[in-house]
This record gives structure tokens, sequence and C-alpha cells, in this order.
């Protein structure tokens, strides 16, 4: 589900069972990430397959990337692997208002 900047915020702020995912190249990582963020790379193929494959499809996962696109695939790709609430941040990191931590 694609949501915007305000949206996205605010339901992960409520949310007790939620996981940030930036799906992000290390460079771009190492400009800042969402606090408490995991980071999986969407480039790594089918490495970023078998590293979704260890996380708890049970929690409700918020991810991002620098603009939107990357972030709306792999939400479609966790979606196929049987992960039930993902959280796609449309505009990205680029236009992230809240707080940011280096890696």
């Amino acid at each position: 589900m694609n949501l915007s900047q305000n949206e996205w915020a605010s339901q992960l702020e409520t949310d007790p069972n939620a996981v940030i995912l930036d799906v992000r190249t290390e460079d771009e990582c190492n400009e800042g990430i969402i606090p408490n963020a995991i980071m999986i790379d969407i480039y790594k193929g089918q490495g970023f397959i078998y590293e979704l494959e260890a996380l708890d499809k049970s929690k409700n996962y918020y991810v991002y990337c620098k603009a939107g696109g990357r972030s709306s695939q792999a939400c479609d790709i966790m979606g196929q692997l049987g992960f039930a609430n993902t959280f796609n941040l449309m505009g990205g990191f680029m236009q992230w208002q809240g707080d940011t931590v280096q890696p």
C-alpha cells in the first residue's frame, strides 16, 4: 500500500508491530537512514530475496528507498513472498522530513 509521507510517519508511530525497511544501496544509506531501519539492498537480486525470507512475515513493514520506486517494487515482491502488510513511502527518503541517523 502506498502512503504519503504524513500517513506513513503517523501510522508508523502508532504501530507496535512495525519494522522499517530501507531498500537502498549501501552508498545511499551512508547519506543517512530513518532511525531503526533494517537495510537490505534491493539490487542484491536473489540475495535480497534470501534476506527477506529471514524476516518475520507477521510484522508490518514500512518500506522506503530514495524516491519511492524501488520500495514499491520491494512491497510487490514481499507480497508475493507472503508478507501480509507492507507500506511504501511515496516520495521516498528524498522527501522525508522526519529524523535521520547515520547507519
